[in-house]
């Protein structure tokens, strides 16, 4: 099912819920990811999907048509994320807002949306990020694989 692009407003990328855990293993990144490859087959997509813990890889999906090329889109911006411990597409809005908060760091940041935090016990510990589509679509599905896990965990 092709779902039509999403838009945002900071606002709303203020309010999404936060992947906040009390625990993240490798077996847990594993499992994000298959739930970020079942949402990026359900809605047709063609994106690449990285979870890391820390700066280790912990599970890498490249779908359709990606490749090399998305793994280095996707290293762009978890730098993002590590830096402002938010999404990267907040960072793009941000960024938009006031480019002031880009100043010294160079174009591997890639302040496009995609990649997301998680965190344990309030310290940011790992990233899910997607690649492949338009930033606001490669977010929604990253997103959505957030969701779902969270719903997992907690039932």
């Amino acid at each position: 099912m092709t779902r039509p692009e999403p838009s945002y407003t900071i606002e709303q990328l203020e309010n999404e819920p936060i992947a906040d855990l009390p625990s993240f293993t490798r077996d847990d990144a594993v499992r994000l990811g298959e739930i970020a490859v079942a949402v990026i087959r359900e809605w047709e997509r063609d994106l690449a999907v990285d979870v890391h813990i820390g700066d280790e890889l912990a599970y890498r999906a490249q779908l359709g048509g990606t490749g090399q090329p998305n793994a280095d889109v996707i290293q762009g911006k978890i730098l993002v994320v590590k830096r402002f411990g938010h999404s990267s597409l907040l960072g793009r809005f941000r960024k938009e807002a006031d480019p002031s908060i880009a100043e010294g760091l160079d174009d591997s940041y890639k302040f496009w949306g995609g990649c997301v935090p998680i965190f344990v016990d309030g310290e940011l510990v790992g990233t899910i990020a997607t690649s492949g589509e338009p930033d606001v679509v490669d977010h929604e599905a990253t997103a959505e694989a957030v969701r779902r896990y969270l719903a997992e965990r907690s039932a």
